[in-house]
């Protein structure tokens, strides 16, 4: 249990991974800022903190705009003086992922938001956690981020690369300043996001992935450690995990 006051950032904080990691940091104490491009479902996770007594906010944000992010790590510092924890949950992909089919615009979003806004939001806390001499950041990426695979794409799996090779390099230069960042890669994971899979998995499938909040005890695991511990990286997968078991709906 965090017991003194710890202001987390949470980007794709309204749904999915991000919507479980605030509920998760929020028990715990922490005083929690959502963000994210829909305000209504970041209203409603921030109702559903209040009504269980914790402390959250909403702040509506587009991580691809540079400008906006910075602007939006102004105000929660102005607000709160500091940002413990940086939560990169926001991530997209597109029906339309494989060689056959993708296009340029579609390759462009993803890496506009799964690879840029990720280090937009990490360079827009990074003065304020070098003057704390204390930090964590939490980079979501993916399995993919480590195994390639057909299904996520080319563009997904590349930005999910990225996000990994990013958090390390932060590691290497930030270590010196008491900062750490570990990069979360879940497998299949029953969120909204499944819905833009070119064959959304079944109930019973989505049943059997990982759920939300299994994602949500992970971040808060990483969050409540000791600032000598880094957790470097997390690769977290279902037990009854697709990518191993040959099934029509993983090859999609």
């Amino acid at each position: 249990m965090v017991k003194e006051k710890r202001i987390v950032w949470i980007t794709g904080g309204g749904t999915g991974i991000g919507e479980a990691g605030a509920l998760a940091l929020a028990a715990e104490g922490w005083t929690v800022i959502v963000s994210g491009r829909r305000m209504a479902a970041l209203e409603a996770v921030v109702a559903k903190i209040a009504a269980a007594g914790g402390t959250a906010e909403a702040v509506a944000l587009d991580v691809a705009k540079a400008a906006d992010v910075q602007a939006a790590a102004d105000a929660i510092l102005a607000r709160h003086g500091r940002i413990d924890l940086l939560v990169n949950s926001a991530g997209v992909n597109v029906p339309k992922r494989r060689w056959d089919d993708m296009t340029i615009e579609g390759w462009n979003q993803l890496v506009e938001i799964n690879l840029n806004g990720v280090l937009y939001c990490m360079k827009a806390v990074l003065p304020a956690m070098r003057a704390q001499q204390d930090g964590t950041i939490i980079n979501v990426s993916s399995w993919a981020g480590r195994h390639v695979s057909k299904m996520p794409g080319p563009a997904y799996t590349s930005t999910k690369h990225a996000v990994l090779a990013l958090t390390h390099s932060f590691n290497m230069e930030e270590c010196v300043n008491g900062l750490r960042a570990c990069c979360l890669m879940p497998g299949e994971v029953a969120t909204p996001i499944l819905e833009q899979r070119p064959v959304v998995p079944s109930a019973a499938e989505q049943a059997r992935m990982l759920q939300p909040e299994d994602l949500g005890r992970t971040i808060a695991f990483v969050a409540n450690m000791p600032p000598r511990v880094c957790v470097n990286e997390i690769l977290i997968s279902p037990t009854w995990n697709r990518g191993f078991i040959q099934t029509p709906g993983n090859r999609d």
